[in-house]
């Protein structure tokens, strides 16, 4: 279950929303083809560690038969001087004299030897004071490589006498007049200093190669390899003979040459490895100041990694042995050195984006300059950002878009806040003195700086993500002022008795102006000759040269004109609601009037028509021009659906001696005289037709109702039936056969159903 969540998570960020899922082929064929790439190398990996392993079994193997040849050969040799001793006479007596000898030729060698060595040791001093003051030369360099290798030979020759000779090694000792309490390892202690003295020499001049060849300073470069080389030979005979003396304790004991030889491992070849690991290491820390100034100059900073390279493939290989494979090996530890130090700057949670995307950029260069040097890609393992560029751009995506999350989610929350609060503080007037909310710019020009932000990355495939996680975005502020909206209505809807409505209407209103003004702010490009445009059309020049012409044309566009879209449909939302409201407050006692005895003697309509021209022109001024007309037919649509729908009202009843057809007639007049002054009158005037229906249904002969029925479906096929038999019921000669005409006739007809129409509103 734990190892099936970190899957999850990652499923749910790559799958943040229904539109999604149409990237799911993309996303599959991107993981199918990082497998294939992943599978690739890890076949290459397994067939070079197959060989290995079968190369390294087989010299196991060999060196197993090896060792049991020389075992078999020494029991052999073993054998016969056991038998030799027997055949030979006096064997005991010639060998104690052979053995004294022995000892006394080793005991003089050990005393020319050491009173010869502060002789010696002044010498290689002279040589390594003449070498500093010549350190780009040191000509000397071999010569006290020499001497001092003897002198370190004795030591460790007379030191193994003493622990072996005993009692004829201490008259030795106390005869060379060692100072009073000394040690023959207090003896040779300056010799110890000597050596550090010369490894000094032998590292700067390690660590300096590259100069070296660089000033054509060849010989000095020859004479360090011979000497490493040198020492290497030693440490692997050290190395043998140590494992020789482990394995085989008792045989090794009876022969001399097992206990005798280089048995000190110097370890100069691992030094000279690291000294190169250092160098490396050394321009590394100049190449990251230089990366923290200034990000663009990464490919600058590391400029002398290839010259480094490119000098040890041209200078170099010729000066060094051919087994060290010299630039190969150069190769695998700068390699591993760029690896390690771009994984440690990734790894930083300091670092800021545009590095971080900066390392992503120059890899494919990295791996071109190798290419150039001579290098396969398959021989630079591991990878030198572990195959993380595409988490990284992932990453660097993810950080803009977070960034434009956080901005829109704390727009919303203090934007739902002060419009739930009707904080008028929050709104604004424009150039035009229309009600505006303050955050709309804020927002627009957010998105701008994080559109640049994107940009600057140069890369398609961030700036997509960023511009979809945009619209994401503004379609969801879009949901969320229609919703909050709404909710804000229902509770003016649901409020009971005249005086129960909910404080704060009068600012609603203002609110609903203002962001319904927001939206056509977004779209408005009616100054475009002067360049005045709307925020969504600059945001759409802005955009569309970024993208790819296929994410243009498939996401971006359609997107955008989503987006459009739903700008108008809130806009137009915004003033439906301002007219529901003003019948949900300020009608809330006149409805209830219409159609019932009251309504013939009163001007139920003309008071409607007085409060519109009321509200039309107090916020004349705040409201954008286009949105007016607009208003103004929201309102007459309202009208109608509230005016029919009035037919439910208790006590309708519409009895054939009452004038109800010509008070209609004197409200739909009052309606078209007040809208016929707006553009949009001729809508108006269009949908106020499906009065003649209302009142043909009222005042038809009852044989003739079914046929008014047909003629008002098929012109209104959203029409409702529930509405129909309400209208059917307050007729005054209303009976069930004529409810069952109608209805007979609504189930033999069929109708063309289209765009929704004014009587679908009526339920």
């Amino acid at each position: 279950m734990n190892e099936a969540e970190p899957a999850t998570v990652k499923l749910a960020e790559l799958l943040r929303s229904p539109d999604d899922l149409d990237k799911i082929s993309a996303l599959k064929a991107e993981f199918t083809r990082k497998k294939a790439a992943v599978d690739s190398q890890l076949r290459i990996s397994l067939q070079e560690q197959l060989a290995l392993t079968q190369a390294g079994m087989s010299s196991i193997s060999d060196g197993q038969r090896s060792v049991d040849q020389i075992k078999a050969e020494m029991q052999k040799i073993d054998k016969l001087c056991a038998e030799a001793q027997n055949m030979i006479r006096d064997f005991p007596h010639i060998n104690l004299v052979a053995q004294t000898h022995r000892n006394f030729m080793q005991v003089e060698a050990i005393k020319n030897d050491i009173e010869e060595f502060d002789q010696r040791l002044l010498l290689i001093e002279r040589l390594l004071r003449e070498d500093d003051a010549d350190m780009e030369n040191q000509p000397n360099l071999l010569a006290i490589h020499y001497e001092l290798t003897k002198l370190r030979d004795i030591k460790d020759s007379t030191m193994d006498q003493v622990r072996s000779a005993g009692d004829v090694c201490e008259e030795l000792i106390n005869n060379l007049q060692l100072p009073t309490g000394a040690t023959l390892q207090d003896y040779f202690s300056k010799l110890n200093e000597v050596v550090d003295w010369f490894d000094d020499h032998v590292g700067t001049a390690c660590m300096q190669l590259i100069p070296l060849i660089q000033s054509g300073n060849n010989g000095l470069v020859v004479r360090l390899a011979l000497i490493i080389e040198e020492e290497e030979k030693n440490d692997k005979k050290a190395r043998a003979l140590q494992d020789a003396q482990q394995e085989y304790k008792e045989l090794a004991s009876r022969f001399k040459s097992f206990t005798t030889g280089k048995k000190e491992v110097r370890g100069y070849k691992e030094k000279f490895l690291k000294a190169i690991e250092l160098a490396c290491a050394g321009q590394m820390e100049q190449a990251n100041a230089m990366f923290d100034e200034d990000e663009t100059k990464l490919e600058k900073s590391v400029r002398w990694y290839f010259n480094d390279l490119n000098t040890v493939k041209l200078g170099m290989v010729n000066l060094m042995p051919k087994k060290w494979k010299i630039f190969q090996t150069y190769v695998n530890l700068y390699h591993k050195q760029m690896h390690d130090w771009l994984i440690q700057r990734i790894d930083d949670p300091n670092l800021r984006p545009p590095q971080l995307l900066a390392i992503v950029d120059w890899v494919d260069k990295y791996y071109m300059k190798m290419r150039k040097l001579g290098v396969p890609d398959d021989q630079l393992r591991p990878h030198v950002i572990d195959d993380r560029a595409g988490e990284i751009i992932r990453e660097y995506r993810q950080l803009i878009i977070n960034s434009v999350d956080e901005w829109m989610d704390r727009m919303a929350k203090a934007d739902s806040q002060n419009f739930l609060q009707r904080d008028e503080s929050a709104l604004d007037n424009d150039e035009a003195g229309a009600f505006r909310t303050k955050t709309l710019s804020d927002m627009w020009r957010m998105l701008r700086e994080q559109l640049e932000v994107a940009k600057a990355s140069d890369r398609s495939d961030i700036v997509e993500g960023v511009v979809e996680s945009m619209f994401r975005a503004l379609q969801s502020r879009q949901r969320m002022w229609e919703q909050l909206i709404d909710a804000e209505l229902q509770k003016y809807a649901d409020a009971v008795g005249p005086a129960a409505a909910p404080d704060g209407y009068q600012p609603l209103q203002d609110w609903l102006i203002a962001i319904a003004n927001d939206q056509i702010a977004c779209i408005d490009d009616a100054d475009e000759a002067d360049g005045q445009i709307g925020y969504l059309t600059r945001f759409t020049r802005d955009v569309l040269p970024l993208v790819s012409p296929e994410y243009a044309n498939a996401v971006a566009s359609p997107a955008l004109d989503g987006l459009r879209d739903g700008y108008v449909d809130l806009s137009t939302h915004c003033l439906a609601v301002f007219a529901a409201l003003i019948f949900a407050v300020d009608f809330r006692v006149l409805l209830p009037e219409f159609f019932t005895q009251a309504w013939y003697g009163k001007r139920g309509m003309g008071q409607a028509i007085s409060t519109f021209e009321d509200y039309l022109n107090d916020y004349a001024p705040t409201l954008h021009p286009s949105l007016r007309d607009i208003l103004a037919e929201e309102l007459a649509d309202e009208m109608l659906v509230r005016y029919l729908s009035a037919v439910r009202n208790k006590g309708v009843k519409f009895r054939r001696t009452d004038p109800f057809v010509d008070k209609i007639k004197d409200d739909v007049l009052s309606v078209f005289s007040f809208f016929e002054k707006f553009e949009t009158f001729a809508n108006v005037k269009l949908k106020w037709k499906a009065i003649q229906g209302f009142v043909e249904l009222l005042e038809t002969e009852k044989v003739l109702v079914p046929n008014v029925y047909e003629a008002l479906k098929v012109e209104y096929w959203d029409l409702s039936m529930g509405w129909v038999e309400s209208v059917l019921r307050a007729r005054d000669d209303f009976d069930r056969s004529l409810l069952n005409a109608v209805k007979a006739k609504a189930a033999a007809i069929e109708v063309q159903r289209g765009p929704e129409t004014i009587m679908g509103k009526i339920k």
